[in-house]
């Protein structure tokens, strides 16, 4: 498989190593210094791209991928507020395109886990729930997109949680999300339960990138010769 790398600082090498170990080809790696070679006709050249750049790139990177009709692996966080402009586009021009807020084959069954623990916990009120996410200094979005990801996951089974907010809050109704920067951390997430009587927690802690980079090589090959949206369940058969 040739794939086109949109964004080459240390996650997009990372995938590059899993990638080359995996059989496949980097036959373009586009960054801030090369940014004129993303062009159509070198992105025509390859079989799918892989971005992950940050959120004041990703949806014009994204755009231009779905535009040249080429299939897109996108893992840049900060920018979902657009992400379903980008999912028309995609159906529009039956292009493919996968989103995921976190490519860790732990992550995306710790998101099952969180699921399945908000629904044992919806009917016990004493309890309230609080996330807290560690990355390190250099990530440009907080809270983190798994992070939020949790937190929607939990909105939508708890109806007592009506937002979440990305510090600490006195209001029943808001579910806390709390923000820590620490080198070198790549990336650990905390859901915790609490009472009068006890706490219940889930964690999930990265140890390095390349739990991320393997999964995102992963949905690459799963995409490959596929149309439509596509989600990390979809890659996982979870």
């Amino acid at each position: 498989m040739k794939i086109a790398l949109i964004g080459y600082g240390k996650m997009g090498k990372t995938i590059e190593e899993i990638a080359l170990a995996r059989g496949h080809e980097a036959v373009l790696k586009i960054d801030i210094d090369n940014a004129d070679d993303f062009t159509k006709e070198n992105l025509l050249k390859t079989d799918v791209a892989i971005e992950f750049t940050g959120p004041q790139s990703a949806y014009e990177n994204a755009k231009k991928c779905m535009e040249f009709g080429v299939p897109l692996i996108c893992g840049s966080t900060g920018w979902t507020e657009k992400l379903d402009e980008i999912k028309e586009l995609c159906t529009k021009k039956n292009g493919t395109f996968l989103y995921a807020s976190n490519f860790s084959v732990g992550v995306n069954i710790f998101f099952e886990v969180n699921k399945r623990l908000a629904a044992l916990m919806a009917p016990h009120i004493d309890y309230d729930m609080q996330l807290t996410e560690i990355h390190h200094t250099q990530k440009k979005d907080a809270p983190s997109g798994t992070a939020i990801t949790l937190a929607e996951q939990i909105l939508e089974i708890i109806p007592r949680k009506k937002n979440w907010v990305n510090h600490i809050s006195e209001n029943p109704e808001e579910l806390e999300i709390l923000s820590e920067r620490i080198d070198p951390s790549p990336g650990t997430h905390k859901i915790k339960y609490s009472s009068a009587i006890d706490d219940i927690e889930i964690i999930h802690t990265a140890h390095t990138r390349k739990g991320f980079a393997l999964g995102a090589v992963l949905a690459a090959e799963y995409i490959k010769d596929r149309k439509g949206l596509f989600n990390m369940k979809d890659v996982l058969n979870l």
